[in-house]
């Protein structure tokens, strides 16, 4: 039998709405679309995590490693003085990979070096720098490097005491400690880097199983 709505139009079978006055014909069901679940994050432990992130000043295990070994290199340098930063390099790197349990090769080792030299370099230089500055203001920096440029065969006498004069006024000073601390800059860092690629060189061998754990 057909079905016909309240305003008389005749219904096709299964009809929702009425086609001429729009009227609805069946109650409907509202479909609730339930909310995926959360995805839970997992954090990775510090050891998996230093070995998914590249090595540098990003990687918090190797940041903490190299800012560790070069306070301790720094003290080390009034026992043991320029060994100290080879054994920094050499430790950084020994530690690394102890801790993050990866192999690492010179190129990393070299990576970590720098990182200690460079941290190790921050203090080395504050207090090299407030050592030095007392003694450049009073002249017993430019007296020093007098001394030693006299120490150097074939000198120019003329030169040297023109060098002297120079080093004794302000702009003269300046020069000479950044020369200086570039100086000590790039020996620190050379030194590391040295340590931490013959600490690679060494460790190249499979770590324990399991490693270490943070």
């Amino acid at each position: 039998m057909a079905d016909f709505c309240s305003c008389g139009a005749e219904l096709p079978p299964d009809a929702l709405f009425c086609h001429k006055c729009g009227k609805p014909q069946r109650e409907l069901t509202e479909v609730v679309v339930e909310a995926p679940a959360p995805v839970a994050q997992v954090e990775l432990p510090p050891a998996a995590a230093a070995r998914s992130a590249p090595l540098g000043f990003r990687n918090p295990l190797a940041l903490r490693i190299a800012m560790l070994v070069a306070i301790g290199a720094t003290a080390l340098f009034w026992v043991l003085p320029i060994v100290n930063w080879l054994v920094a390099g050499f430790f950084a790197a020994f530690f690394y990979r102890r801790r993050s349990g990866s192999l690492m090769n010179v190129g990393a080792g070299l990576r970590m070096g720098w990182m200690t030299g460079l941290l190790a370099f921050v203090p080395f230089a504050t207090i090299s720098l407030a050592v030095m500055l007392p003694a450049a203001l009073s002249g017993r920096l430019a007296a020093a490097y007098q001394q030693q440029m006299k120490s150097f065969p074939l000198q120019d006498p003329a030169s040297v005491q023109e060098a002297t004069r120079f080093i004794a006024t302000g702009p003269g000073i300046a020069v000479a400690l950044s020369f200086t601390l570039i100086v000590t800059f790039v020996f620190i860092t050379f030194l590391s880097m040295a340590g931490g690629a013959l600490a690679a060189k060494l460790g190249q061998v499979r770590p324990p199983r399991g490693g270490s754990s943070a």
